[in-house]
């Protein structure tokens, strides 16, 4: 399969609002995904409100590539982290699964874990926010 074919079924899934589609032709498969951006959500609001501008109390912790999240090693292992547990800068916290290589996410600052944003299994793209830690 070539760049214009895939180029085609990107097309295509644009126009008819797919998120995903899966195509098997001459022995290879490509299979493509994109967000699911519902008519609900909307884009942040930026306003001159300098309440609004103060830096967060916690670390966004995001994706940095396209893939599957899995919150622990394996199916039936614990999860590398939960919700309330202190971690470390350069801790692993999460793997994301792209083209069938494991990538660790890691821990950017100390703190505690306050929030996991995503499900194990949960297809993320680029600058999905996984983790919150309150330093």
């Amino acid at each position: 399969m070539n760049e214009t074919d895939i180029r085609k079924y990107a097309m295509l899934m644009k126009e008819l609002g797919l998120t995903g589609l899966e195509i098997t032709e001459d022995g290879s498969r490509v299979r493509l995904e994109r967000p699911n951006r519902s008519a609900s959500q909307t884009e942040p609001v930026i306003s001159d409100n300098p309440e609004q501008k103060a830096a967060p109390d916690y670390v966004s912790v995001r994706s940095n590539l396209v893939g599957v999240f899995y919150a622990s090693p394996a199916e039936n292992a614990p999860p590398y982290v939960a919700v309330g547990d202190r971690v470390r800068k350069g801790q692993t916290l999460c793997i994301v699964e792209a083209m069938k290589l494991m990538n660790e996410i890691t821990a950017e600052e100390d703190g505690v874990i306050s929030q996991i944003c995503a499900a194990s299994g949960q297809v993320v793209e680029y600058g999905t926010e996984l983790f919150r830690i309150v330093r």
